[in-house]
């Protein structure tokens, strides 16, 4: 028998605890691989976020902007919009969002709650410091990214392209999306990869089809399509394309020359 005694274990051997953790602030070390889950309630910062929707777009009709639209929904009149219905007062969102917001103030210019999914949105100037946080706090270890995504919001002004990534704690099961933006004229947002590895094919991917640049990113090439391909596929100003069809001596334009589609 060792030295150290039955209930001893050497360093990277898992081990599991009763209670919470004391102190922490700091990430665990050698074979504390579960030691640093705390339960829901452990996250003594409430936070404080104001609920709300936000408006994105205005769209009129179903598919199509002006008189091409014959669908015979020409005058459905909706919004694109962020739903927000607040913080819920059970589970882990409020403490991890106050958690965050004790080790980053000033981190997030959004908080999204909808259909038990939490989002927040961030500067992207603030994301690396954000998502470093995220990953590195005992009381947070969002230490997987199984995603990083594009999107292209054409009438959010200032914010057209939208960069998201998906996080889970394995540590204490929860999933989490981050979300960041950048204008048309400045398509920049710092590269996670130094923090994420898995992000590196991700980031590529988002390049490609949305043309938003990563800064930092080890080696930004194209992923899809070739390299010399001008545009960016997955933009919402990037045109359908297709080929004219000629049908019994009439000649039918291309789908992105018919109508407007979205």
């Amino acid at each position: 028998m060792s030295d150290n005694g039955p209930d001893k274990k050497l360093p990277g051997e898992e081990k599991s605890v009763d209670e919470p953790v004391e102190g922490t602030d700091s990430a665990p070390g050698a074979g504390l691989e579960r030691e640093d889950a705390q339960p829901d309630e452990a996250l003594d910062t409430v936070a404080q976020v104001p609920a709300g929707v936000h408006v994105i777009q205005t769209r009129k009709g179903m598919w199509s902007d002006g008189s091409g639209d014959t669908s015979g929904y020409g005058r459905i009149v909706r919004s694109v919009e962020l739903p927000n219905a607040g913080l819920p007062s059970e589970g882990w969102y409020t403490g991890v969002t106050g958690r965050l917001l004790k080790l980053v103030p000033d981190a997030l210019v959004r908080v999204v709650f909808d259909r038990g999914e939490l989002t927040f949105f961030v500067a992207r100037e603030k994301l690396t410091e954000v998502m470093g946080q995220l990953r590195d706090d005992a009381q947070l270890r969002f230490e997987f990214l199984p995603s990083v995504s594009g999107v292209n919001y054409p009438d959010d002004e200032g914010a057209e392209l939208h960069v998201v990534y998906h996080l889970q704690s394995m540590t204490h099961n929860r999933r989490l999306r981050v979300e960041t933006t950048a204008p048309d004229d400045d398509p920049h947002v710092p590269s996670v990869v130094p923090l994420y590895p898995a992000a590196d094919w991700h980031e590529r991917e988002t390049w490609d089809m949305f043309g938003i640049v990563f800064d930092g990113h080890p080696h930004l090439t194209r992923i899809l399509m070739p390299d010399d391909w001008v545009g960016h596929p997955q933009r919402k100003d990037y045109p359908l394309g297709g080929i004219p069809v000629e049908y019994k001596g009439a000649t039918v334009p291309p789908p992105d020359q018919r109508r407007s589609y979205r």
